[in-house]
């Protein structure tokens, strides 16, 4: 694989074992692997041009527009990153928007929305998919595949249609319209499993009989570890400081612990001194990591009845439950369980206050905001940030049946 300098490789967090860099998988110690990297010659916050190289500057490929393209995503940040020449469809460097009224009315001095949706393919998860096809085709896979409630099936589609592999998502029927039709547009297969997500992860291992390249969270590693890059974009947005709390939504449990690996990776640079206050928001009808949080259990045990309107959401068994209580724990955080009619409308007034298009997960994490505001968990001089994930015109339909439902 061509890796950046720092990177070091990747390490099973149970057993501090060095695997090999092509490695997916949990390990024989029954931990995951995370990509670990030395920190301590990064002068972000103090080099005015830390920046201004990007990523491709040693590669055969260094065209004017590509090193623009690089420069402009998350990939800016190569000396945290695997890989010297990532495929890259500009992903990252997503707008900080400060929505004042909603300020208001939670009573802080500034709530802001990272708006993800502004990623190539409307979703966080194009990050964690950047990075992820990139150690595909590094490992000189052939075929890749993944189970996704939608937005991944559709991410890994447009990043392996770039990379030239082909790739499968297995995805439930409820997925909606717009992620599977996308999925083909983008030149991968797609298999539609009836039910719900564990039935489209069942049919992954049942049905699909070649070898395959693992892009599901935390199977593979490198997902998660392109998703930190938003912590990164929140410090370097406050001046190589942190926010007073973030608010990200908790499906699969990647964004939680990706962003709470961005800001730790910065400690350990001594770029910050801090870490923020990490909140995760679930839908009460599938909350399997704030059930376990709340019994202050270790691990995360299935959700056995998940039923929310937020499809990105229900996960009953999430990959990375242990990761995200790992999370919220460094991060003094907490995980907050918010009802489906609070989620869409926090996503409508969001959307109708701030001039974004939200989708429901995003609205998740808004919602949670206001319930957090409600027990006067902030004081009235913080800075709040929600996380916005996807696109509402993934969810339109949803959010439309919602204003319908109140005779709109």
């Amino acid at each position: 694989m061509r890796t950046t300098e720092s990177f070091r490789g990747l390490y099973c967090t149970a057993s501090d074992d060095q695997h090999d860099l092509t490695a997916t998988g949990p390990t024989d110690a029954g931990g995951r692997l995370e990509p670990m990297y030395e920190t301590s010659s990064i002068g972000w916050g103090t080099d005015p041009n830390a920046f201004e190289r990007g990523s491709n500057t040693d590669t055969d490929t260094d065209t004017d527009t590509e090193r623009n393209i690089t420069t402009r995503s998350m990939w800016r940040y190569e000396e945290l990153l695997p890989f010297v020449d990532p495929i890259t469809a500009g992903e990252g460097d997503t707008p900080l928007v400060t929505a004042p009224q909603l300020a208001a009315e939670v009573g802080v001095e500034t709530l802001a929305i990272k708006d993800e949706s502004r990623n190539p393919t409307g979703t966080i998860l194009d990050r964690g998919l950047s990075s992820a096809v990139t150690a595909a085709r590094e490992t000189d896979a052939e075929l890749l595949a993944l189970a996704t409630p939608g937005n991944a099936g559709q991410s890994a589609a447009a990043y392996a249609g770039m990379a030239g592999l082909r790739s499968y998502a297995f995805v439930p029927s409820r997925t909606p319209f717009s992620n599977k039709a996308m999925v083909n547009v983008h030149g991968s297969e797609m298999r539609v499993a009836g039910g719900r997500y564990p039935d489209a992860e069942d049919a992954l291992t049942e049905q699909l009989q070649s070898d395959w390249y693992t892009l599901q969270e935390f199977d593979n590693p490198y997902r998660h570890d392109g998703i930190k890059t938003v912590a990164f974009e929140l410090a370097e947005a406050h001046e190589w400081s942190v926010p007073d709390a973030v608010v990200v939504p908790a499906g699969t449990g990647e964004i939680v612990a990706g962003v709470a690996k961005g800001f730790r990776e910065l400690n350990d640079a001594n770029i910050l001194t801090a870490m923020p206050q990490l909140y995760a928001a679930q839908p009460s009808g599938c909350a399997p990591i704030a059930d376990a949080a709340a019994d202050n259990a270790g691990t995360v045990e299935p959700w056995e009845n998940p039923d929310t309107i937020v499809g990105e959401l229900e996960i009953p068994d999430p990959n990375g439950g242990t990761a995200a209580l790992e999370a919220i724990e460094e991060c003094n955080g907490e995980i907050i369980t918010v009802d489906d009619d609070a989620i869409l409308e926090a996503a409508v007034v969001a959307a109708q206050h701030a001039g974004l298009e939200i989708g429901t997960a995003g609205g998740a994490a808004i919602a949670a905001v206001d319930k957090l505001a409600d027990r006067d968990v902030f004081d009235s001089t913080d800075t709040v940030i929600a996380v916005n994930t996807e696109s509402g015109t993934k969810t339109a339909d949803v959010l439309r049946s919602h204003l319908m439902g109140k005779g709109i």
